[in-house]
């Protein structure tokens, strides 16, 4: 008799896992169960080509019908997953189904973290995490309507550079004391920020939202020190939070997110967990880390699958990620947090140049902005946690593995 493995998810990590497990040559049965009524689709574009018109819905999608049809993947979409049971290894479906697994992977993913303020339930208020999301702002993102960004992390800068493409006026309100603060240093920072303000965005740094104002509608942003800022739609992009509600309620162990082990296996043997809803441990980084990033996404759903099919495989990644804001890519090695210094190389006015970060003289990571040479190389020096010259680091000239 065969296995079944189901899959509750539809994202980058549910399509992979599926496709990874036909490469690892499982015949058992495969299953996809996701509460969107859609085929698994790119998340990155959303915030970009999708809010901006330039890509439409049927290029999304990740890989199209019939290759699911191909691997024989049995797609159940549109219907959710009400609860897990672990002992029976059943899981009872919204539409009052019951489906047995003998292995069950979680990539349920995350949601749009809600703004506790008054007002956040009125119309023109937006999250952006689904294609329904995006249409819904899509509709109201017309040239000359104020647009305010709650939020200046990657999803509310890379919002802020779409809409001034499409011609709003556009207010980020960040209650930190800078732009991106908690991914980047100050020296990146002040680029981003300067960027933006050069594009026409205000930018309110330290101001915390109050409340968000408007009859039925909204048509202003309040902070808390009183000041008042007209919208006629606000975005709030304030992070992400974990689904971890059906692990916790089936007993499996949360840590922030779904906590797994070096195979990706949660506390239950039989329940593996992948993607943006799920903690790991990092020998790298020393402690348990949760990635937002289709790379991490990609990469554990390659180890749960060939985990699953018996070939022990550890996820120790080099974790990496990329934001598209005007014309600047930024491409991010590793992680930043905990560095002691920073180098710079190149000149930040020539809007070509990398941000190194050093912790006891060794890189942990590095930030390059138009600079695909610094960010490839460093994909492997920061894993190898090398200890660069500062002096020679700081100098564009040598390349990155010369520094050593």
């Amino acid at each position: 008799m065969q296995d079944t493995i189901v899959v509750i998810g539809a994202g980058h990590a549910a399509a992979q896992v599926v496709d990874s497990l036909r490469h690892e040559h499982c015949a058992g049965r495969l299953v996809m169960v996701s509460e969107e009524p859609l085929l698994p689709y790119q998340r990155p574009p959303l915030s970009k080509k999708f809010l901006a018109g330039e890509m439409e819905a049927d290029r999304l999608p990740i890989r199209h019908a019939a290759f699911y049809e191909t691997i024989h993947c049995e797609l159940l979409l549109g219907n959710s997953v009400e609860t897990i049971n672990t002992g029976a290894r059943e899981l009872k479906l919204a539409d009052g189904s019951r489906l047995g697994y003998d292995k069950l992977v979680l990539a349920v993913g995350g949601r749009a973290r809600a703004l506790p303020v008054p007002g956040a339930g009125l119309a023109g208020v937006h999250v952006l995490r689904t294609m329904a999301d995006v249409t819904a702002i899509r509709a109201q993102a017309a040239p000359g309507k104020r647009a305010v960004i709650v939020g200046a992390g990657y999803i509310g800068l890379e919002c802020a550079s779409t809409f001034r493409k499409l011609g709003l006026e556009v207010t980020v309100i960040e209650m930190m004391d800078r732009v991106m603060s908690r991914v980047v240093a100050p020296e990146m920072s002040r680029f981003y920020a300067g960027e933006h303000l050069a594009h026409g965005v205000s930018i309110l740094i330290g101001k915390r939202v109050g409340a968000l104002l408007g009859d039925t509608h909204v048509n202003a942003v309040e902070c808390t020190d009183g000041t008042r800022v007209p919208a006629d739609l606000v975005l709030i992009g304030i992070g992400l939070v974990p689904n971890t509600e059906l692990a916790s309620a089936a007993g499996i162990r949360c840590e922030d997110g779904i906590a797994v082990d070096e195979h990706c296996c949660t506390s239950d043997p039989n329940v593996y967990a992948i993607g943006d809803c799920c903690s790991h441990p990092s020998p790298r980084y020393g402690r348990r880390i949760r990635l937002e990033s289709v790379d991490n996404a990609f990469e554990q759903a390659r180890t749960v699958a060939a985990n699953i099919c018996g070939r022990a495989l550890v996820h120790d990644k080099t974790p990496w990620f990329w934001s598209d804001q005007y014309e600047l890519k930024l491409q991010i090695v590793g992680l930043s947090q905990g560095y002691d210094s920073v180098v710079i190389r190149g000149d930040p006015a020539e809007r070509a140049f990398s941000c190194c970060y050093l912790r006891d003289g060794e890189l942990i990571a590095l930030d390059a902005i138009n600079h695909v040479k610094d960010f490839m190389a460093a994909r492997k020096l920061v894993g190898e946690r090398v200890k660069p010259d500062p002096a020679r680091l700081a100098d564009p000239a040598v390349a990155i593995r010369d520094t050593l």
